[in-house]
């Protein structure tokens, strides 16, 4: 995909001052300045690893990708039966953990630049479709196993992901907790319909 990780501690450091800050005080607030203050760190060790802040954005987009990629680690019992594996990375998408995984308000604001960075619209186009492609080899092995009856995989991957998209888009909106956790579950009950279970998966639990 030809994504650059955040390969040093350092980066990774500065990287979640950098997040801490955008989170608190909002992306256009924060800078190589507060963020050097932050970790009591000279500006100029920050400006060895990010020269700019733009750099440091970009650095951020990376950081959004790791922490949604946590979607898809669960536990060892569940990876090795791929039926498991798909409805519990369904669930990790439905629920409360994906939604803390990243600061909507950080994510956003990045994810509005990229209507002005080349740069930035290509890492976010990255992300999605890291995350998309990661759903995709989900379904493709349970469609090997004769668990889904789905004709494209990836394509399916697609739709969920713009229900997921456009899900937590309008739930940031809602307040009533009840709410919020009334339409998650409606919408998670919609993801699963688009996977097309066939009735021998559906009586296996």
């Amino acid at each position: 995909m030809g994504r650059k990780s955040l390969k040093t501690p350092r980066q990774k450091e500065i990287i979640k001052a950098f997040y801490k800050l955008a989170k608190k005080e909002g992306l256009e607030n924060a800078s190589i300045a507060k963020t050097a203050a932050l970790l009591d760190m000279n500006p100029s060790l920050v400006l060895h690893y990010f020269q700019t802040k733009e750099s440091l954005v970009y650095g951020l987009i990376e950081y959004i990708l790791d922490k949604y990629l946590l979607i898809y680690n669960i536990p060892t019992e569940d990876a090795t039966e791929p039926k498991k594996a798909l409805l519990k990375v369904i669930d990790n998408i439905f629920s409360a953990k994906w939604n803390t995984l990243f600061d909507d308000s950080v994510s956003y604001s990045c994810y509005a630049l990229a209507f002005r960075d080349k740069t930035i619209k290509e890492k976010y186009k990255r992300l999605l479709d890291t995350l998309r492609q990661n759903l995709q080899q989900l379904i493709m092995d349970c469609k090997a196993q004769g668990i889904l009856s789905v004709k494209d995989p990836a394509l399916t991957a697609d739709l969920i992901f713009v229900l997921v998209d456009g899900a937590y888009y309008y739930l940031c909106l809602v307040s009533d907790k009840e709410e919020y956790k009334q339409k998650l579950a409606l919408y998670k009950k919609q993801a699963i319909s688009l996977l097309n279970l066939t009735a021998s998966a559906q009586l296996v639990k």
